[in-house]
Parts: structure tokens; C-alpha cells; sequence
């Protein structure tokens, strides 16, 4: 490569990006219907040399089982763990699912019909009756599209998908493919960087929702609060799609109503024409994070009538609305005023056989550990997850650093750019009006210390900050401070450490200092507040050595004791701000000789029951609770041992 081809492949130019419409989660009310296509679908997977035979030879024009065979598959879920064949669980390249679903006719009367995925990972194709609808590039955030032309009223139709989980080097994230040879001529071998297994398939539930033809496309709220949290602000921001938006004798206005949770209205307003404007709620109640309040995660309801002249209702649509502030300086986060100490977790979204495919009753058992635990926030790691656990982070006040799918981001380039704050915006877009996300996450462990870094996480940060300038911008760093280029656009510094784990392997005396020098190391150069996102140690469940040896349960449990030690040392700074613990429980990998049937540092096994670290870490996040909080203990953190001779030895609250 000559030096002018090289010094063109460097420069990265900040351009525009294609911005998503609609996206409002879909909701019944008076004017809306929402069905659900989930279930059983149909099933091909493709030759993985010949990817693209079901679109030359169109599978989509009929059944899939008119083309070839085909197996059930439920959606949503990841389709690799769902059989018993190796070759679909290490699938590179296409696969197919179609299904069957009738239409009522009065769907067709005078209204739209939307079509609308969660996620599909990586790519997606979708064909309605045999004619494309939509394709979508980004697994992890949802898409959709109009289908009303599409549809068959009083009648049975066909929807067909095609996805691709192939990542190469312009994809986020990020990865390679190659031609290997094997024992049978040549494999198709993915492969990637990151820590976590490329579940792939349709991994979120897929709607079709009606709304009248002139429509609430797109709502926005921001949220204040008065100096002495007394009074809340609500400002909104409608907008409105369809015919009557687009005629000039049609003016039309909202009226809007926010209800609290015992269903009182609290406060209205109607708009003007413009559709923007603010309600006041008097002797409001702020959505306070767990454990911060007696009531955390308090959350009112917003309802939207829009309307034509004449007083003629055309839309209704109704959000949950928690009242907050977050505000940030080089030494602290603040929600409603009071300094925030984080003490969470990085998290995946993984179980066994569903892999990432969404399992509301495993959601469910996950926020019941997250509060029996005493935890406060987790991080996204290392992509969006589900809305409806968005949804619980607000009504559980759980606080969410929210990550984009950007993970060990390397050779910079423009293809990689734009996609980078295409996910960033749908990210964005999709998750700006939920009170428990805190902050956005543009990246974990990107090379920042490479070439272009600089100049790449300088347009990567600002265009966040464009899309949302009410939250603080943070990113997953593991290079040295020293060699970082990146941190100075952030507004929060995060790190990742393994003492004792990569570095200095079983060396449980060369953690603590190691964990002060590096954080202050991170606060010295940015003057930023600083948070360890990760840190941890691979734990077999019940493997136990003594003396502490690796991989047991045993020095799991002392990794996180060294860490404890630090982590106090650097609140009295009051420039560190949060600990997360790497991670909340074990997933799957890639296969590797360095993981025992996938990554296992979590406090919480697969199957979500707690290691001896998890009572370890309950007993801490409940302590720094009472003393930053002055949270209630649970009866339970502590177990009775003895009362002998009138010394009392038990351990209870009073012990902290």
C-alpha cells in the first residue's frame, strides 16, 4: 500500500447520519391494537457456501417448506442452543424463518398497520406475502416499517425473514470471517475479539399494531425538578405523522394528562399546534434509584390525546414518566441533588438454551437478585437490551448505564464511524425517555490507544451529546491511562481491571495498591469523576481450596475483598464514583481452552444461584447502602452464630 493510499485510509470525516423514525414501544389504548407473532415459526438454515441461495432462488415468494425442509423454531430466541446439531449452534451466514397469521378484516378499515421486531441479530431481511418490507442492520435495537399495503384484510398471510449473523471488520461490533480447511474441504470460520458468544436468530418479540392514519409517531420527555424537589416539570416534544398533519386547514393540538400511581391526575395541559410545551406537578415524587428512597423507581403516567379541529380525537398513547435530574461535575454524579455511589454490575443478557432470546420470567428472577443483592445500577454490557427490562429498570429504580453494541473497537475507519453513531442514535432514540438510564456508554474496551482514536471518540462522544445533552457520556476503557486518547471526550471516566485474575495470576497481594495507583492514575490525567466498571475472577460454582486458590470459590471471594479495600480508599477521594462487579452471572463464549464451558465470573451461576461471592457482596452493597443511603438492612444479611457467656458474637445490623 503506497503512502497516499495509506494517509486517505487515516482520514475520518464526521458526516451525517440517517436518523429512525417512530420506534414508540407498541401500546393498546382507544385507538391502537397490538397482536403478537411470537410462537412457533418455520426454519431453514442456509449452506453456509452459498448465503445467498434463498433470495436468488426466492424462498420468500412461498412457504419455506416448498423450498426446503424446515424445523420449529420458537421466537423470540437464539435459534443456535434450541437443537442438538454442532453445525447450527456454530452457524456462520443466513437463516430463514417464516409463519402463517390471519389479519382481521376491520384492520383494514380507514387505519395503518405496523409490523415491528425487538431485535434481530445481525441483519435482517423482511418479506410480507413474497414483497420486501424492510431490511435493518444492527442486532439488539428494534425496526419496523408500514405494512398496510402489504396485508391481506379477512385472510391469511405470510411473513418470511432472512437473518445474517456474519460481523466483519465495518460491522458494530465488530469481526472476521475466513475460509479454514477441514476434514470435509473448507469451513466457514467467524471469528471475534469479544468475550461472549454471537447468539444469533430473532431474539425479541415481533408485533403488529394498528394506529389511525394520522398518528403519534415520536414523543420526548425531559424532566426537572425545583431547587427543593417540590415541584416537576415534564417537557414534551410530539410529533405526528399521516394526512392530516400535512393539510394546512387541519391545526391540530394535544391535550395531555399525567395520572400518579393511585390514578389521580396530577396535571394537564393542551398544546398548542406545535406540539410542544411542559405540565407542572405540584408536591411531586421523584424517581429515586433503589435503596435511595422508600419508594424508588416511582413512576406517573403520561397520557397524549391528539387531536384535529372540531375536537375530533384522532390518537391516544400513554408512557410511564419518572420525574428526575442528573447532573454531573469533575468530582460527582447527582440525581435530584444527591451525590450518586454506584454498585452494580456488568451484565449479559445469556441463558441457558433461549441464549439472548428475551424470557420475561427470566428478567424477572434477574431484578429479584439485583435487589436481593442491594445493587443500584448495571451496565448494558455490551449492547442495548430488551425494552421491557428497560421498563422494570424504571419501575424498580435500577440504574442503567446504557451501552451501544460497540465492543473492542479497532482499525477505525469511516464505514465503522457511521455505523458507530447509527447504533448510537437508534440507542438514543429508543431509550431517551426512560428514567433509569443515567448514562450512555458509547464503547467497551475500545484500542484507544491507536491511531485515529482520538479524532474517532472526539465525533463518536459529540454526536451522542448532539442526540441527548441531559445525560453524562462515559465508555469501557482497558488500555493503561498513559496510552488512552479517548478519555478526554468523555464526561466519566470507566475502566477495566483483572488484578490478580489476567495480570498477576493469583497474586491476591497485588491488588489493592494496584487498583488506587490506577484510578488515580485515571483522575489525575482527565480530572473526571472515575468508576471501576469491571473487575472479577473466573469461580467454578463449588470449587473450594483453602488456602484461596484460582478458579475456586474461595478466591473469588477474596478477589473482591482486595478490590473492597481499594474501592474505600478511593471514596474518601470523592472523585470515585461506582463499582461494578464483571460479572452479575456466568455466560457462554466462543470455545476456548481458557473457559470452562463459557466465562464464569459471575456471582450468580447460570442457572441464577448465588456463589459464596454473592453473600460476600449483599453483605457490602447493603453496608454502603446504609452509610451513603441510610437504607434499611435486611434481617437476613447476617446469620446468627453465638451468644457465649453473656458476650454477644452474633452478626447482625449492629455490626455494621
Amino acid at each position: 500500500m503506497g503512502l497516499r493510499k495509506i494517509f486517505k485510509s487515516l482520514i475520518i470525516l464526521n458526516k451525517e447520519i440517517e436518523t429512525s423514525r417512530g420506534m414508540l414501544y407498541p401500546r393498546e389504548s382507544e385507538t391502537r391494537e397490538v397482536r403478537t407473532l411470537d410462537g412457533i415459526w418455520n426454519f431453514v438454515r442456509s449452506d453456509e457456501t452459498n448465503p445467498t441461495q434463498g433470495v436468488r432462488d426466492g424462498w420468500f415468494k412461498d412457504d419455506l417448506s416448498k423450498s426446503m425442509p424446515t424445523i420449529p423454531m420458537p421466537v423470540p430466541a437464539s435459534y443456535n442452543d434450541i437443537t442438538t446439531e454442532q453445525a447450527l449452534r456454530d452457524h456462520v451466514g443466513t437463516v430463514w424463518y417464516d409463519r402463517k397469521f390471519f389479519v382481521p378484516r376491520s384492520w383494514g378499515q380507514d387505519q395503518r398497520v405496523w409490523l415491528r421486531f425487538g431485535s434481530v441479530h445481525y441483519e435482517a431481511f423482511v418479506w410480507v406475502n413474497g414483497r420486501m418490507a424492510v431490511k435493518h442492520e444492527m442486532g439488539h435495537l428494534p425496526f419496523e416499517t408500514e405494512v398496510t399495503h402489504l396485508l391481506k384484510y379477512g385472510a391469511e398471510n405470510r411473513i418470511t425473514v432472512m437473518c445474517d449473523n456474519a460481523l466483519i471488520q465495518t460491522t458494530v461490533p465488530q469481526g472476521k470471517i475466513s475460509e479454514v480447511a477441514n476434514d470435509g474441504g473448507v469451513a466457514i470460520i467467524q471469528s471475534y475479539t469479544f468475550d461472549f458468544f454471537n447468539y444469533a436468530g430473532i431474539h425479541r418479540s415481533v408485533h403488529l399494531y394498528t394506529t389511525p392514519k394520522t398518528f403519534i409517531e415520536e414523543v420526548e420527555i425531559k424532566t426537572n425538578l425545583s431547587p427543593n424537589n417540590s415541584v416537576g416539570t415534564v417537557d414534551y416534544s410530539i410529533t405526528v405523522n399521516g394526512t392530516a398533519a400535512n393539510e394546512a386547514e387541519n391545526t391540530l393540538f394535544a391535550r395531555l394528562q399525567i395520572y400518579n400511581r393511585e390514578g389521580v391526575q396530577v396535571a394537564n395541559v393542551t398544546s398548542d399546534s406545535k406540539l410542544v410545551g411542559s405540565l407542572q406537578v405540584e408536591n411531586v415524587k421523584p424517581w429515586w434509584p433503589y435503596l435511595m428512597h422508600s419508594s424508588p423507581g416511582y413512576l406517573y403516567e403520561l397520557e397524549i390525546q391528539l387531536y384535529a379541529a372540531k375536537e375530533q380525537l384522532l390518537d391516544v398513547y400513554r408512557l410511564n414518566v419518572g420525574i428526575r435530574t442528573l447532573s454531573w461535575t469533575n468530582t460527582s454524579f447527582l440525581i435530584n441533588g444527591k451525590p450518586i455511589y454506584f454498585r452494580g454490575f456488568g451484565r449479559h443478557e445469556d441463558a441457558d438454551v433461549r441464549g439472548k432470546g428475551l424470557d420475561n420470567a427470566l428478567m424477572a428472577r434477574d431484578f429479584n437478585l439485583l435487589k436481593w443483592i442491594g445493587a443500584n445500577a448495571y451496565r448494558t454490557s455490551h449492547y442495548p437490551y430488551s425494552e421491557e427490562s428497560m421498563q422494570f429498570a424504571d419501575q424498580h429504580g435500577i440504574m442503567i448505564i446504557d451501552e451501544c453494541p460497540s465492543v473492542d473497537t479497532e482499525n477505525f475507519n469511516q464505514a465503522l464511524l457511521d455505523r458507530h453513531k447509527s447504533s448510537l442514535e437508534q440507542l438514543v432514540h429508543r431509550d431517551r425517555n426512560h428514567p433509569s438510564v443515567v448514562m450512555w456508554s458509547i464503547a467497551n474496551e475500545p484500542r484507544t490507544g491507536q491511531v485515529n482514536a482520538d479524532t474517532y471518540f472526539q465525533f463518536v462522544a459529540n454526536y451522542t451529546r448532539s442526540l441527548d445533552s441531559t445525560r453524562p457520556i462515559t465508555a469501557a476503557i482497558a488500555v493503561p491511562s498513559n496510552d488512552d486518547k479517548a478519555g478526554r471526550h468523555l464526561d466519566i471516566i470507566s475502566f477495566n481491571r483483572y488484578n490478580a485474575w489476567y495480570s498477576n495470576t493469583g497474586r491476591l497481594d497485588m491488588v489493592t495498591e494496584r487498583v488506587i495507583s490506577e484510578a488515580t492514575g485515571w483522575n489525575k490525567k482527565y480530572g473526571k469523576p472515575v468508576i471501576m466498571s469491571e473487575y472479577g475472577a473466573d469461580t467454578l460454582e463449588g470449587l473450594h481450596l483453602q488456602p484461596a486458590y484460582v478458579w475456586s470459590e474461595e478466591f473469588q471471594t477474596e478477589v473482591l475483598s482486595r478490590h473492597f479495600k481499594a474501592f474505600d480508599a478511593l471514596r474518601r477521594k470523592k472523585w470515585f464514583i461506582g463499582e461494578f462487579v464483571w460479572n452479575f452471572a456466568d455466560f457462554k463464549t466462543a470455545q476456548s481452552y481458557t473457559r470452562v464451558g463459557g466465562n464464569k465470573k459471575g456471582v450468580f451461576t447460570r442457572a441464577r444461584q448465588p456463589k459464596a461471592a454473592a453473600h460476600l457482596l449483599r453483605q457490602r452493597y447493603f453496608a454502603l447502602g446504609r452509610e451513603v443511603d441510610q437504607c434499611n438492612i435486611p434481617s437476613d444479611l447476617f446469620t446468627y452464630i453465638v451468644d457465649v457467656g453473656g458476650s454477644n458474637f452474633k452478626h447482625d445490623s449492629t455490626d455494621l
